[in-house]
């Protein structure tokens, strides 16, 4: 029997190809759940439908009605939610004193806001006393929720919020038999992190960071989503540092990372 088999799941922030969202999608997928995911881009969202035989929905997480729509949705076409992720995220680099607060408004809405809207909307499909069966929510963090990178302040400070409200979910919602949990990456290889990898001797600069001696994939991810959404974990509260080790080291500086990227650049 699969780990997930007969499990219903949501994963929102799908909607771009082969994004971390649509790797964790797919393994929840051959590990025997029934899932919908979501997005802003429904042409994406209709696509890998197409290709995985999953549902879709649309869903702006920055906006409550449509996360509210999106709840109503998934329970009516999954039968009920058992498993729901939250794989949003916008990767703001800008030095500290440049950051707008248009931006600031933005992340916040994005990254603090709409996840607590969404975990909202879930918990009341999922919550026994008001009809579910209980289950396990999840957040894509980062491991700079917890060490430093320049730059990347108001992305790290969201991040962390959102890594303490899944913590008051764990301790207010255990006896409604909800799990809630974070997964921490570091630097991964992504479409979002494409172009960044591109710039020679940037992804170089973060290895000698990783104990394990590479950076993530989204695959690494997907594997401690599983574990997090199965009946085999009894870990709530918790914010898993699925990043080979970089917590017990550093991220590079700024310095750093353009002394590496100048010389990979001069080398040719």
């Amino acid at each position: 029997m699969k780990r997930l088999e007969g499990k219903t799941a949501v994963v929102l922030g799908a909607s771009s190809e082969g994004n971390m969202g649509q790797v964790i999608a797919r393994r929840l997928l051959d590990e025997g759940a029934h899932v919908l995911v979501s997005g802003r881009k429904e042409a994406v969202l209709a696509d890998f439908a197409a290709q995985t035989g999953c549902a879709w929905a649309p869903c702006d997480i920055t906006d409550e009605a449509s996360v509210n729509a999106l709840a109503d949705t998934a329970s009516e076409k999954l039968g009920g939610i058992d498993i729901a992720i939250n794989s949003t995220g916008w990767g703001l680099l800008k030095p500290f004193l440049e950051v707008t607060r248009a931006e600031l408004d933005a992340m916040s809405a994005l990254q603090l806001v709409g996840p607590h809207q969404f975990f909202q909307a879930m918990i009341r499909k999922m919550a026994r006393s008001m009809g579910g069966r209980g289950g396990s929510l999840m957040t894509i963090s980062s491991a700079t929720a917890t060490i430093m990178l320049n730059d990347h302040a108001i992305y790290m400070g969201t991040k962390a919020g959102t890594d303490h409200i899944v913590r008051c979910i764990a301790h207010e919602f255990g006896a409604e038999g909800i799990r809630a949990n974070s997964i921490s990456p570091g630097l991964t290889d992504t479409p979002m992190n494409a172009e960044a990898k591109q710039v020679p001797g940037l992804f170089e600069s973060f290895r000698n960071a990783y104990p394990l001696g590479r950076w993530g994939t989204s695959e690494d991810v997907a594997a401690a989503a599983v574990f997090l959404a199965s009946d085999e974990c009894f870990m709530t509260g918790e914010n898993l540092q699925v990043n080979g080790g970089l917590t017990l080291r550093r991220n590079p500086t700024r310095e750093e990372i353009n002394a590496a990227v100048a010389k990979a650049m001069a080398e040719g």
